[in-house]
């Protein structure tokens, strides 16, 4: 499972189509300039396969503009890739893949363009993706929502019938039956019920807290209207049930050393239909919504959502424009779907593409949850922000060193102050 998030983490926030001038370089691009880009992908194979086959069809069709792609260059992250090239100007044109939470940052770095400043800017994002407006900094689309992975259970089918679930309906919407199914699970002699990374890295708890406190309030995003919202009821409701799994071990407070999904040690994992693949020859799996206290019918969970940005140091910025409407078309977002099974953010997507839902019914359910997903806010110090929620969440859910509740308050203290800054 840690192979698998790790992969997808390059995914999360790391894949980078860029086009900047053939040459690089910095300083500032022009919204008309026209020519030759460059484009970086991430090394997700399926991704890197259908980025070049939309770079393929676009140079056919442009020969004076045409795009060369490669890998993003090796790194300790590309966020921190992408955030030393603004700051040394050579940033690339367009992201594709970028995590909404790095946004705001390089906004306030002065290194994204505002596409709604483009010709029709505004109205291909909103005709395309929908309501958009959580992807706004102050009111401008410094990003084009681009694909999601809505966050759901997915669950080890075998292990569960071993353990007395029903594999094909487990009942386990609750937070009760959830902790009950649980329990059977490691008493069948499975190590771990679930696994989620113990880790502290910033985006963790969209893989733990956070898709279980949007389903447990439909939809509250961690911070709205500049205040953090999990000092409450509904947040503390989340964060015990999540304490009592660490608390009886039924997920381990270390990290995996191997793939745990495949290697048969959890019989569970919080994920998208981007690990679908990665399974397809090993485990049968099946998916299930997050639970909530009450096991209410469609729970709103963490979209999981992958943006395209463009950057100012780019030169030939019509140029990235038009290229970054040709890959987010109705055509080349069916090729993603086809080649990656993650889902473009389109209106009326399953009646879209009817025909491969059809073909593949393991993505259906997350083409149905993908209508119900709410993201991370849009907010000052964003990265900084979820950090120390992490922090303050590890210490007390996963490592019992303080209560849930100081947890929340100490939590919601520091995100408040950082999102004030």
């Amino acid at each position: 499972m840690k192979k698998i998030r790790a992969a997808a983490l390059v995914g999360a926030v790391a894949l980078v189509v860029t086009g900047c001038s053939s040459g690089g370089g910095g300083g500032e691009g022009s919204a008309e300039g026209t020519g030759p880009i460059d484009i970086w992908l991430s090394n997700n194979e399926q991704e890197v396969a259908w980025g070049q086959a939309v770079v393929d069809a676009w140079n056919e069709e442009h020969p004076d503009e045409k795009v060369t792609a490669q890998e993003i260059p090796a790194g300790s992250s590309s966020e921190e890739a992408i955030t030393a090239a603004i700051t040394a100007g050579t940033a690339p044109c367009l992201v594709y893949n970028v995590a909404p939470a790095a946004v705001s940052g390089w906004v306030k770095q002065g290194g994204l363009v505002d596409l709604s400043s483009m010709d029709g800017g505004s109205d291909y994002i909103t005709e395309r993706s929908g309501d958009v407006e959580p992807y706004a900094t102050d009111g401008k689309y410094y990003q084009l929502p681009w694909k999601s992975n809505p966050v759901m259970v997915m669950y080890n089918k075998t292990l569960f019938q071993a353990a007395g679930l029903d594999p094909e309906d487990p009942q386990m919407n609750t937070y009760d039956a959830f902790l009950e199914g649980a329990r059977a699970i490691v008493d069948s002699g499975v190590q771990s019920a679930i696994w989620p990374a113990p880790t502290s890295e910033f985006y963790q708890p969209w893989f733990d807290f956070y898709p279980l406190y949007l389903a447990e309030t439909d939809g509250t995003m961690l911070v709205e209207d500049g205040t953090a919202t999990f000092d409450s009821d509904d947040g503390k409701t989340v964060a015990d049930f999540w304490a009592t799994v660490y608390e009886e071990k039924l997920a381990p407070n270390e990290a995996a050393t191997d793939d745990a999904m495949s290697a048969g040690t959890t019989a569970m994992q919080l994920a998208g239909p981007w690990a679908i693949p990665s399974y397809a020859e090993t485990v049968d799996v099946g998916f299930m919504p997050v639970p909530t206290s009450d096991g209410r019918e469609n729970p709103t969970t963490f979209a999981d959502s992958k943006s395209v940005s463009m950057f100012t140091a780019c030169e030939n910025q019509a140029t990235a424009w038009e290229f970054l409407k040709f890959s987010t078309s109705e055509e080349a977002d069916g090729q993603l779907l086809e080649a990656t099974g993650q889902m473009p953010m389109r209106t009326d997507l399953t009646d879209t593409y009817a025909d491969y839902f059809s073909a593949n019914p393991d993505y259906v359910a997350f083409a149905e949850q993908a209508e119900n997903t709410a993201d991370v806010p849009s907010i000052p110090n964003s990265v900084e922000a979820w950090q120390a929620f992490r922090d303050e969440y590890s210490s007390a859910v996963i490592f019992a060193k303080e209560s849930t509740s100081d947890f929340l308050k100490n939590a919601a203290a520091k995100v408040d102050e950082l999102v004030a800054e």
